[in-house]
């Protein structure tokens, strides 16, 4: 057998959904390009989930759809409101949260009724991480409103005020970018639960538990802490190369697969420039832009989409630690397209690891131990 750590160039599966060829990302063909400069939110959900685009019928159905089942449990509230609040992560927090969707949800385990699932599904993730948002401050969570758009809702139950049209265009910008990304880490995972056959709750649970991690959604969150860390523009030069003096990484930057960068960053650092000159809180943008052109000059790596990312999340108001939480919100869309595919043509993961532990021994009774 020929071991690929972390299963790098290894092709595990068959996907119509994303591609990423030489440096290019692609939703059903569509180029991200095209689709950020173009496609709402809502229509990247569809295309991810029906490979081509809707039409305006298709659209709106979609749309009514969300509006319609965003709504969660009042348990649900209730559930939040026991948490130790200052000790929970809000990704812990969320992942507990959509398992125990499945428990109000009388088809959790119908097959038939897969797709509807899946919306009931996304529809709820944003009002569950909105509503665990304003419980932990001691506030009332607020109702999603029928009459707004995917963005502009999460923002609104996020406030209870309803957002500037820079605002959501910026946060729908960010959700079509990070739809799908081919098979990342959470993708793989996502897959993996539900070739078993097990139900798209466990599915989507098992993803958010992978996205957690640090290494992979979480790196948006440690970029923030690492631009708190530096403190101020005239510390980047030292602080990036007292990082690679130690061969450290640098938070934001390099990618497992694009060897010329991401294509995503360029279309954050925009929106990122704009927001920060819209509040006139400059000084994390500039620190990022720095840090960019030093890192860049040094080591010839290119930011990734977590980086500017972090700037974004946080000249929206958003809590620092609610960074990997948005993440989950728009990602949901390509792990319910992934779940979807992999129940169409399903194959048991099953793969081998080669054993370089001790040789075959001869057991020893207890008492001669």
């Amino acid at each position: 057998m020929t071991i690929a750590k972390g299963l790098e160039g290894i092709v595990a599966a068959e996907s119509s959904i994303s591609s990423i060829i030489d440096d290019q990302l692609t939703y059903a063909g569509y180029s991200i390009e095209d689709l950020a400069d173009q496609a709402s939110f809502e229509e990247v959900i569809f295309l991810l989930w029906n490979l081509h685009l809707p039409n305006k019928t298709e659209l709106m159905y979609l749309k009514n759809e969300l509006a319609a089942n965003a709504e969660i449990p009042q348990e649900m509230i209730g559930h939040f409101k026991s948490y130790p609040i200052n000790e929970v992560h809000p990704m812990a927090a969320l992942r507990t949260a959509v398992s125990m969707l499945s428990l109000y949800d009388v088809e959790a385990d119908d097959t038939e009724v897969n797709y509807q699932k899946a919306i009931r599904v996304l529809a709820k993730v944003p009002t569950l991480i909105a509503a665990f948002a304003r419980v932990r401050k001691g506030l009332e969570p607020v109702s999603p409103n029928r009459d707004f758009g995917f963005a502009e809702n999460f923002l609104y139950m996020m406030t209870g005020e309803k957002p500037s049209p820079l605002a959501v265009r910026t946060l729908d910008l960010a959700l079509v970018l990070h739809a799908d990304h081919e098979l990342n880490a959470s993708t793989f995972t996502a897959r993996v639960c539900v070739a078993t056959l097990t139900d798209i709750y466990s599915g989507v649970t098992a993803a958010i538990g992978a996205l957690k991690g640090p290494l992979h959604g979480g790196a948006n969150e440690a970029v923030m802490n690492m631009l708190k860390e530096i403190g101020s523009i005239d510390q980047v030069e030292s602080y990036v190369a007292d990082k690679i003096e130690k061969k450290q990484k640098l938070m934001g930057f390099g990618h497992r697969v694009y060897k010329n960068g991401d294509p995503r960053a360029k279309y954050l650092k925009a929106v990122s420039r704009d927001l920060a000159g819209q509040t006139g809180d400059t000084k994390w943008f500039e620190m990022s832009d720095k840090i960019e052109e030093v890192f860049v000059a040094e080591k010839g790596i290119k930011p990734n989409v977590d980086f500017y990312s972090a700037t974004v999340y946080h000249s929206l108001g958003i809590d620092h630690d609610l960074f990997t939480p948005i993440f989950v919100i728009s990602r949901t869309s390509g792990w319910l397209a992934h779940i979807l595919e992999q129940y169409a043509d399903n194959r048991l993961f099953r793969p081998r690891a080669e054993y370089v532990g001790p040789g075959l021994q001869k057991y020893i009774p207890i008492e001669e131990r």
